[in-house]
């Protein structure tokens, strides 16, 4: 037997590097992930008022823009889901479930597969009754057009080719904080001086999960992002806004050339008490690139999801002790403002009063992208719930968006309603039944371990 030359020894030690090479690039374009986005813009002017106060309020101008951001994901035999991120501040499902029965029929995805969460903005036109103002209907028309038109176009620029899934769990501790906190006189701050702080009164999560897709270029085709602090906040104060996460979102996505799609988490009880909006957006935005930077391949072996009724009831109250708990504080914090404050939960109260223990029924929701998991809930979720639904779920990664699909208030968690404040006292902005979230999480946990881990 011959011996073997070093030279081709060398050539076939080439051959076998490149092979394997081809190989690899091979396993890594063959992962049969699709992935179309696109963005929709919604119009507004200064006629319209803003949702997010006590009383009806106007903006002067705008700053970024205001839109409906749907990410489309598809994998064969599972089918697509399309994720939606919409700058307002919430919708409810009489004004929802027309749009996904419009997107079911206009692009084959399953109503149970299409998720739309509302980012909290508190600084867009009103899209619902909220305190003492309700919507503004040519504005909510706007929003639910836009909203199947993001999908309908996400869904016809789907990838041809394979896409990959990059992941990282970031993490912004420095944007928000619980802002439920205990003051020395024992009650929860909402608004005015916070000189008597004593302490928290609930977790912050910082959290930032970073989901990315790349097409065979590895370009950014889509970038989805969570985190879980009240939307609150402008560069310039007065102006309409997707407010500081829609802000970094757009500014990511000029500089990256992929689609980006923000998604609120368990945000209730946590807001940005300190920084300015201009501060907040910068650093939202570099903890989302820090992520990105360092998002890591991930397969995906399976797209599900699951969407049930839930059904929960309005919550009976007592009048003479809600009213009490809303002029005592008021009185005391809320100055000359206060009266107004406490004649609109007076007239909310009135309004709720002949409907005190009925029945309603809302939407939960739970998705699949490879071996983590999404969970929409149609409220303004206290913190401890959202991270009691992560401790608890069978998925290596879980993350929450709110207010999706539906809105039914707050919902604080039962040690909250013990404390009192603003989100518990009864209003339209909170009005189910103590223990409704814990609910929540029990069913939407059940839902997580029928998605399978």
């Amino acid at each position: 037997m011959k011996p073997i030359s070093p030279a081709f020894a060398a050539f076939s030690a080439a051959q076998l590097l490149f092979c394997a090479f081809i190989a690899a690039q091979t396993s890594a374009a063959s992962t049969g992930l699709k992935v179309g986005a696109a963005a929709a813009e919604f119009e507004a002017d200064d006629s319209m008022v803003i949702a997010g106060g006590i009383t009806a309020g106007k903006a002067a101008g705008q700053e970024g823009k205001l839109r409906a951001v749907a990410v489309v994901l598809e994998k064969q035999p599972h089918g697509k889901i399309a994720i939606v991120g919409c700058d307002i501040l919430m919708m409810t499902r009489q004004q929802l479930d027309p749009v996904v029965s419009e997107i079911e029929k206009t692009t084959g995805i399953p109503a149970a597969n299409v998720l739309i969460n509302c980012t909290h903005t508190h600084h867009a036109p009103s899209t619902l009754t909220l305190h003492g103002y309700g919507p503004d209907e040519t504005f909510s028309k706007r929003v639910q057009r836009g909203i199947v038109k993001a999908v309908q176009d996400a869904n016809a620029n789907v990838s041809k080719d394979d896409c990959r899934f990059y992941f990282h769990l970031g993490e912004e501790k420095t944007v928000g904080q619980n802002s439920r906190q205990l003051l020395a006189d024992g009650q929860i701050y909402w608004i005015g001086p916070r000189t008597n702080f004593v302490r928290a009164t609930g977790p912050f999560d910082p959290e930032l999960p970073v989901l990315a897709f790349r097409n065979s270029a590895d370009k950014l085709r889509a970038l989805i992002f969570n985190h879980s602090t009240h939307s609150i906040g402008t560069r310039q104060p007065g102006r309409r806004s997707p407010s500081f996460y829609g802000l970094a979102a757009q500014e990511i996505e000029v500089e990256s050339g992929g689609t980006v799609c923000f998604l609120e988490g368990a945000s209730g009880s946590t807001h940005n008490l300190t920084l300015s909006g201009d501060e907040i957006t910068k650093r939202v935005k570099q903890a989302v690139l820090d992520a990105l930077a360092q998002a890591k391949p991930r397969p995906v072996e399976k797209l599900a999801a699951i969407k049930r009724p839930f059904r929960f009831r309005v919550r009976n109250f007592d009048e003479p002790r809600e009213d009490e708990a809303v002029t005592r504080y008021c009185g005391k914090y809320a100055g000359t403002y206060g009266d107004t404050v406490i004649q609109v939960f007076r007239d909310m109260r009135k309004n709720l009063a002949p409907q005190r223990g009925q029945e309603r029924e809302t939407w939960l929701q739970v998705m699949r992208i490879g071996d983590m998991a999404i969970v929409g809930v149609p409220a303004e979720f206290f913190t401890k719930l959202g991270l009691d639904i992560k401790n608890r779920s069978p998925f290596r990664y879980t993350f929450v968006a709110e207010l999706a699909n539906d809105w039914i208030g707050y919902l604080p968690d039962l040690d909250a309603h013990k404390l009192g404040g603003y989100q518990v006292w009864t209003g339209y902005h909170s009005y189910a039944e103590p223990g409704t979230g814990e609910r929540i999480v029990d069913e939407v946990v059940k839902l997580l371990k029928e998605l399978g881990p």
